[in-house]
């Protein structure tokens, strides 16, 4: 069972990776770079601060940082330990992919940009819920597209998309709760 979990895993990339385009390219690849989104970042920073205080920004800042130094970490942990080459690696696969990210690392078990982005996305979007109701959906959706890119550029399975993002919002979800004890404690508004 497994193994045809892996084989319908590399099928499906093959057929996502596949459908890309020259034309497309440059948009995935800026998608896909790690800081096209340092204005989103800087956004929600800033609504944050408005809506919540200074106070509430800076526990935020304090634990969006232990997040994704959490949600990174994690992810070279399991890639290490799970040690699935990358789809750019692997023979019987990267024979018939298209390839044109920067550079290919060794294991992609689970997505870093997953898990990343939607830890973000899940934190950012309940921070913000009294005040922008939808914005969760937003941010969620961004992380979908990010991670699609990781497909489109030829360095990850769907499967390391899929495990990254669950990771990535059990994570966001755990430090949120972590964010609401620390604002309790220091008498900060909560929800």
């Amino acid at each position: 069972m497994f193994e045809k979990l892996v084989n319908t895993d590399k099928e499906l990339f093959l057929y996502l990776n596949n459908l890309g385009s020259e034309t497309w390219d440059p948009f995935w690849l800026a998608i896909t770079h790690e800081y096209t989104f340092a204005p989103l970042y800087g956004l929600l920073l800033v609504l944050i601060y408005k809506k919540r205080g200074l106070q509430s920004l800076v526990v935020s800042l304090i634990i969006i940082v232990l997040m994704i130094t959490f949600t990174d970490q994690m992810t070279n942990v399991v890639k290490h330990s799970v040690q699935r080459f990358r789809p750019c690696r692997a023979e019987g696969v990267m024979e018939h992919m298209r390839y044109i990210a920067a550079r290919c690392g060794r294991y992609g078990f689970f997505s870093g940009h997953s898990s990343n982005t939607m830890a973000a996305a899940i934190f950012g979007g309940l921070i913000l819920r009294p005040f922008y109701k939808k914005a969760i959906y937003l941010l969620m959706i961004w992380s979908l597209i990010v991670a699609y890119s990781r497909v489109y550029v030829g360095v990850h399975y769907p499967l390391d998309l899929l495990c990254g993002l669950t990771f990535g919002a059990l994570s966001g979800f755990g430090f949120f709760k972590l964010f609401v004890y620390i604002a309790k404690r220091r008498g900060l508004p909560t929800f």
